[in-house]
């Protein structure tokens, strides 16, 4: 845990106002190495967003959360000053503890801090000490085992029930994301929790319950406990909720988006602004297919729990697919929404209840959908308009399950050839995630708000669309050519010719502003003394390939083969393969392919693919072991491979590999398989995605063709963190001192081979990570589609020189943090 030292404390510091107090703390943080002087400018930036006061006499101002690359190591101080200083009306502040974090090493010190808070007479003491070791004794003592009697500093008691009072920090107050990391946190402790809000009570284990609160930014909140542990778990919540439940969003300026001016007499839909950009075509009425559960007997409660169970089971996996595709699409902060749908299906409030009504006789559908159905309702119901927002996602958790206790397939929404402006009553996150931009020009829904997932995601994907337009919007025909302006939240309906002229020149302008920005996405990443470095794409679908190419990339470094294999009854044929192969071999039209054989295992499943069932399935039977172990399946895919290489450039990539044994054998059913298809050979590579690729990539350069470094599981193998787990997930960082490290051994030992080595994972698509691999001599970068142009562009500034010393002061460093507080050449 972080420590306070002496050097880390500051007594009777003089400051007229709260900016010079601010800038003092500012100081002292630059002065101790913990940020850069140009911190402060940020940590003051952060106070006029939102008030840092804490109580009782103590601020803890910070930074915003866009500056965090100013932060060499995360670090605490403690300002005292001599006077009191006015943080806002009647808060006088006399303790000012500047916090530089980049994650949540410093919530050890929060807690003692809260319980300093607490204890009036201590505050008072600490405010007016002239010993530094008051200060450092106060903020880092270990809290001691307390008898059964004893509390916590700040816990009230109400017989056998302790409770603590917290402030939601957060703009957003307690919102999808940080009630996850709170149910998820209560979770660990054996203790009963609550959490009592403006005279409404959740179970604090539980989701759904908590985001019923409707706890916005600055709510006081009650957390009460009973149990053996009930201590410990308050002492744990309270750091949390105070060091901001991982909420590390925060408002940024706001940027003026131009609008589209109609001329006068054009009829308007007024919906709310959710993501910019003007759409002009067609509209199309989607129509979500809702699964109805009928009620029934049933006659074996023991059956019912057990096909429930096996349903939510598979939702969770379709969902972690889900997350997995959206990270690549649109980023971790989109995708951490599925994260949270996870978590509703681990609801134990909502278990409880649908396995009360099952044991009355109630079939598993009916119980689970009237369950969740009183959940949604309740949700509407909430005032905050950002937690009434989230009912859409516990509906579309619920409809996830109906589907798959009745069997229904649900695949990308069905949409004409042409593209269109989708318009709809509510539109679920998981349907917008499965949208191919190309086709959809702009949405417009009938519900919904700016803060919905579904308009987050529209806005990471680039689709103009406006929310809560009204019933009004499905009454237009089906086919009528209207005007979306995703700006000014409005929907103009039977545009003249005149109006149509204007928003199509309005909307050209919009194009070219944005064509300055990717003007040289197709010339080559060539660092400034003549070295290149190539960057290709990542993609997950046939559509993908054309996008590639578009985006810039010199090829396609991963493609995820798996979309052919899931959310189906049944494996894809061979021709059915070869088509999408040879598909976008074509589009890439000459550019390599990597076609990445089945990745199924671990958080993928394929319905159809009868596996036993696994206690830890991310170290089971998944990559190319499952390839092995199904090896009719593995050739028929090799075959549609090898006759898909007879029309271009295509490598084939084995996932997961983690022994020379495997790869032997792959090779060998894979050299049986070109012969009897009369294929020429093409180049057989690995990933390195385990800590044994790393570790034997001398070996296995013998073996492989070439190397590509997945850095994402790799990381997670490395550092033994689940990358998709909601609280531990921000510390898988690919930046990681050890993981830098592996990537090194692998890239020697490729080099030494004379094997090219390429990185597709996320740190590629990272400024700084880009810029390491680099220097640590890998040739190829791959990333998601959007990253193409910026990193391209980044990497011209610079000289395999510099990259290289730059890769070295990254393999010296301890942390993680202190790699991407590294000041770029």
């Amino acid at each position: 845990m972080l420590r306070l030292t002496a050097d880390d404390v500051r007594l009777g510091v003089r400051a007229r106002d709260k900016t010079e107090a601010i800038r003092a703390a500012g100081a002292l943080l630059a002065e101790r190495g913990y940020s850069a002087p140009d911190y402060v400018a940020s940590m003051l930036g952060r106070e006029a967003q939102s008030n840092t006061f804490l109580g009782r006499g103590v601020a803890i101002p910070h930074g915003l959360a866009q500056d965090r690359a100013l932060i060499h190591r995360t670090g605490v101080i403690v300002v005292q000053l001599a006077d009191d200083v006015d943080w806002g009306p009647d808060q006088p502040v006399r303790l000012v503890v500047g916090i530089a974090a980049r994650a949540e090493e410093h919530i050890g010190i929060l807690a003692a801090l809260t319980d300093a808070l607490e204890d009036r007479a201590r505050s008072s003491r600490l405010a007016r000490t002239t010993r530094t070791e008051d200060v450092v004794e106060a903020f880092t003592r270990a809290r001691a085992p307390a008898p059964d009697d004893a509390q916590p500093a700040g816990t009230a008691s109400r017989g056998d029930v302790l409770q603590v009072d917290v402030r939601i920090r957060s703009r957003g107050g307690l919102h999808a994301r940080p009630a996850t990391v709170f149910a998820e946190l209560a979770g660990r402790f054996d203790a009963e929790i609550k959490v009592q809000a403006a005279g409404r009570t959740a179970n604090g284990k539980a989701l759904s319950s908590l985001l019923t609160l409707g706890a916005g930014g600055g709510a006081s909140l009650s957390i009460l406990a009973t149990g053996p542990d009930a201590a410990d778990a308050l002492a744990a919540l309270r750091a949390a909720v105070d060091s901001g439940l991982g909420d590390a969003v925060e408002p940024g300026a706001a940027v003026p988006v131009p609008s589209w001016v109609p001329p006068p007499g054009v009829h308007a839909v007024a919906g709310i602004p959710a993501s910019p950009g003007v759409a002009i075509g067609p509209l199309f009425q989607f129509r979500a297919a809702r699964v109805v559960a009928m009620d029934r007997r049933e006659s074996s409660p023991e059956a019912a729990r057990r096909a429930l169970s096996q349903a939510i089971e598979a939702a969770r996996e379709q969902l972690g697919d889900i997350h997995e595709a959206v990270v690549e699409r649109a980023g971790k902060a989109e995708a951490a929404i599925f994260l949270a749908h996870q978590a509703l299906l681990r609801d134990e409030d909502l278990a409880a209840e649908v396995a009360a009504l099952i044991d009355t006789g109630h079939c598993a559908a009916w119980a689970w959908d009237h369950a969740v159905s009183a959940r949604v309702a309740g949700l509407r119901a909430v005032a905050d308009e950002r937690v009434a927002a989230r009912a859409a996602d516990l509906h579309d958790v619920g409809q996830r399950v109906l589907r798959l206790l009745a069997g229904t397939e649900h695949g990308a929404p069905a949409l004409p050839d042409a593209p269109v402006i989708l318009v709809a009553e509510e539109l679920a996150p998981s349907d917008t995630a499965r949208l191919d931009p190309r086709r959809i020009l702009g949405l417009c829904t009938v519900m919904g708000g700016p803060t919905a997932h579904t308009a987050i995601i529209a806005r990471s994907l680039g689709i103009p669309a406006v929310v809560g337009a009204g019933p009004q919007v499905l009454e237009h025909p089906e086919g009528a050519i209207a005007v979306l302006d995703g700006a000014a939240g409005r929907l103009y309906l039977d545009p003249g010719a005149e109006a149509l002229d204007s928003a199509r020149l309005f909307q050209a302008d919009l194009r070219r502003r944005r064509a300055r920005d990717f003007e040289t996405r197709f010339q080559p990443a060539v660092l400034t003394d003549g070295h290149r470095i190539g960057i290709t794409g990542n993609i997950a679908g046939v559509a993908e390939a054309a996008q590639a190419v578009e985006a810039g990339a010199e090829g396609v470094g991963l493609m995820r083969t798996e979309f052919l294999f899931l959310d189906r009854d049944e494996a894809p044929s061979e021709d059915e393969q070869y088509e999408a192969y040879a598909t976008m071999v074509r589009a890439l039209d000459g550019l390599p392919l990597v076609l990445r054989t089945i990745d199924i295992g671990g958080d993928k499943a394929a319905p159809w693919l009868t596996l036993p069932k696994e206690n830890n399935p991310f170290l089971g039977i998944r990559g190319l072991r499952l390839s092995l172990r199904q090896p009719a399946l593995f050739r028929l895919q090799l075959r549609a491979i090898y006759r898909a290489s007879a029309l271009g450039p295509v490598r084939i990539m084995l996932p997961m590999v983690s022994s020379v044994e495997e790869l032997r054998a792959a090779r060998e059913i894979a050299e049986a398989v070109r012969r009897e298809v009369a294929a020429a050979p093409v180049a057989i590579g690995i990933m390195i995605e385990v800590p044994s690729a790393a570790l034997m990539a001398p070996e296995l350069a013998r073996e492989a063709d070439f190397f590509s470094i997945g850095t994402n599981d790799l990381t997670q193998y490395i550092l033994a963190m689940d990358r998709t787990h909601p609280t531990l997930a921000p510390h898988a960082d690919g930046l990681h001192p050890a993981v830098l490290r592996a990537v090194e051994l692998t890239v020697k030992a490729a080099t030494a081979a004379g094997r090219p080595v390429a990185v597709c994972g996320g740190i590629a698509a990272d400024p700084v990570g880009a810029l390491i691999l680099t220097g640590l001599g890998a040739g190829e970068l791959s990333m998601s589609l959007p990253s193409v142009a910026a990193v391209k562009a980044g990497m011209r500034r610079y000289s395999l020189g510099q990259a290289q010393a730059f890769a070295r002061e990254a393999l010296a460093c301890a942390t993680a943090d202190e790699v991407r507080a590294l000041p770029l050449p």
